[in-house]
C-alpha cells in the first residue's frame, strides 16, 4: 500500500511537470520564431535539451536504483523551476549567438529535469504493477500493459494540453510572464511532494555498480535501438517542421498552432491509454513483439503517403489533418507497446537501470529528429521531413525483427 501511495504522488508530480514541459516547448519555439530565428536556429535551441536527456537517463537510472526514485523526482522538479526562471532572464536585445547559447543551456537544464521526472514515474509502474522479469515473477503482464498505457497516454494528453497552454500564455502573458507562472506552480508541486512522499521506492536491494549502466541484454539493446528511430521518425517533422509550416504556409496564429499541436498530442495520448483495449491479445512480451512488428511497418508507410499527398492538388490542410491523424494513431500504439516491453523485459531490481537506458535511446532519437527537423525543413520543407520520417520509421520496425518472438526464461 505504501508503494501505491508513493506511486500516486510520483505520477501526480509527473503530470504537473508534463503540462509545463509541453507549454515551455511551444513558448520557446514560437517566441524565438517571432524574433526572426531561422528553422535551424530553432532546432539548435532544443539540441542540448535532448543531449542532456541522453546523459540524464543513463545516470538517473543508476541514481534511482541506488538511492531510490524519491530523490530523482525531487531533483527533476527543482531543476525545472531553476530552468524556467533562468529562461525568463533572456533579452531580445542580446546578440543572436548569445541568445542561442544561453537558451541552449537553459533548455539543457530542462532536459535534465524532464528525464529525471519521467524515469521516476515510469519505473514506479513496474514496482507497483509487477509482471514480467525475474523479480516480477507471479505478476500480471496484462495488468502491467494497462498501467503503462494509462500513464503514458495521460502524460501525452497533458503534454498536448501544454502545447495549447504555451501558445495561450505567449499571447496572454508574454514570454516572461508565462515562465514565471509555470515556475511558481511547479514550486508548489515540489513542496507538496517533499511533504507527502515517503519510503525507498525503486531502491535496489544490492549495490548497483557503474558497469551495470551499459551492461544490457540483447532484447533490451534491440528494443532501445528501435525506440531511437521510432521517436526520430516523429520529431523530424513535429519539432520544427510542422509548427513553422502551420504558421508560415497556412498563416495560423500562435494560439491556433498551439491548439493544433495540442489536439494532435492529446488524441495520441488517448490512443496510447486505450492501447490495451485495442490489442486485447497482447498478454505477454512475445505477443507484444508481434504487435510491434505489424504496427511498426504500418507506421513507415504513412509519412511517405502524406508527403505524396502534399505534392498533389489536394488542400494541404486536409492532407495534414487526415495524414497526421492516422500517423498519431499508429505511432501511439507502437509507443505504448514499446513502453510495455521494456518493463516486461526488466526485473524489479534493474527496472530503473533498464528504463534509464531505454529512455536514453529515446532521447537520442529525439535529438536526431530535432536536429534533422530544422536542417531538413530549411533544405526541403515539410515534405522532405516526412520522407526522412518514413525512412526512420522503417528502421524502427526493422529493429523489432531481432526481438525474441517467444517468452523469455529470464529478463535482464
Amino acid at each position: 500500500m505504501a508503494d501505491r501511495r508513493s506511486y500516486a504522488v510520483v505520477t501526480a508530480a509527473y503530470w504537473a511537470f508534463t503540462l509545463t514541459d509541453g507549454a515551455l516547448r511551444m513558448l520557446v519555439l514560437l517566441h524565438f520564431h517571432a524574433l526572426g530565428y531561422s528553422p535551424l536556429d530553432l532546432a539548435y535551441l532544443f539540441l542540448l535539451y535532448e543531449v542532456m536527456g541522453i546523459v540524464t537517463n543513463l545516470v538517473g537510472g543508476w541514481i534511482g536504483a541506488r538511492f531510490g526514485l524519491r530523490l530523482t523526482l525531487y531533483l527533476g522538479l527543482a531543476t525545472q523551476v531553476v530552468a524556467l526562471m533562468a529562461l525568463s532572464a533572456t533579452n531580445p536585445a542580446w546578440a543572436p549567438a548569445l541568445s542561442v547559447a544561453y537558451v541552449m543551456v537553459c533548455q539543457a537544464l530542462s532536459g535534465v529535469a524532464k528525464d529525471l521526472t519521467k524515469m521516476s514515474s515510469k519505473s514506479a509502474v513496474k514496482l507497483v504493477a509487477g509482471g514480467g522479469g525475474e523479480g516480477g515473477a507471479g505478476g500480471d503482464d496484462s495488468r502491467l500493459f494497462r498501467w503503462v498505457a494509462v500513464l503514458t497516454g495521460s502524460k501525452n494528453t497533458l503534454k498536448g494540453l501544454g502545447f495549447f497552454l504555451g501558445g495561450l500564455l505567449l499571447e496572454g502573458l508574454g514570454f516572461t510572464g508565462g515562465l514565471w507562472l509555470m515556475a511558481g506552480a511547479l514550486a508548489v508541486v515540489l513542496a507538496a511532494a517533499l511533504a507527502t512522499l515517503r519510503g525507498d521506492l525503486g531502491k535496489a536491494k544490492e549495490k548497483v555498480k557503474a558497469r551495470h549502466l551499459l551492461s544490457k541484454s540483447r532484447e533490451i539493446n534491440w528494443l532501445s535501438g528501435a525506440r531511437l528511430f521510432l521517436f526520430g521518425s516523429r520529431d523530424v517533422w513535429f519539432v520544427v517542421g510542422l509548427p513553422l509550416f502551420l504558421y508560415t504556409a497556412l498563416g495560423w496564429t500562435f494560439t491556433q498552432v498551439g491548439a493544433f499541436m495540442a489536439a494532435w498530442v492529446v488524441a495520441y495520448g488517448l490512443v496510447q491509454a486505450a492501447a490495451p483495449q485495442l490489442l486485447k491479445g497482447t498478454a505477454d512480451a512475445a505477443s507484444g513483439v508481434a504487435v510491434a512488428r505489424t504496427w511498426g511497418f504500418s507506421l513507415a508507410i504513412l509519412p511517405a503517403a502524406i508527403a505524396l499527398g502534399l505534392g498533389t492538388a489536394l488542400p494541404a490542410a486536409a492532407v495534414i489533418f487526415i495524414g497526421l491523424g492516422l500517423f498519431g494513431l499508429v505511432f501511439a500504439v507502437n509507443s505504448s507497446v514499446h513502453s510495455f516491453l521494456i518493463l516486461a523485459y526488466s526485473d524489479h531490481d534493474k527496472v530503473a537501470l533498464n528504463v534509464g537506458f531505454y529512455y536514453m535511446a529515446n532521447a537520442a532519437g529525439r535529438l536526431l529528429g530535432t536536429l534533422l527537423s530544422g536542417l531538413v525543413y530549411e533544405w526541403g520543407g515539410l515534405g522532405a521531413c516526412l520522407w526522412v520520417s518514413a525512412a526512420m520509421a522503417g528502421l524502427a520496425a526493422a529493429g523489432t525483427l531481432a526481438l525474441p518472438s517467444r517468452p523469455l526464461g529470464r529478463a535482464a
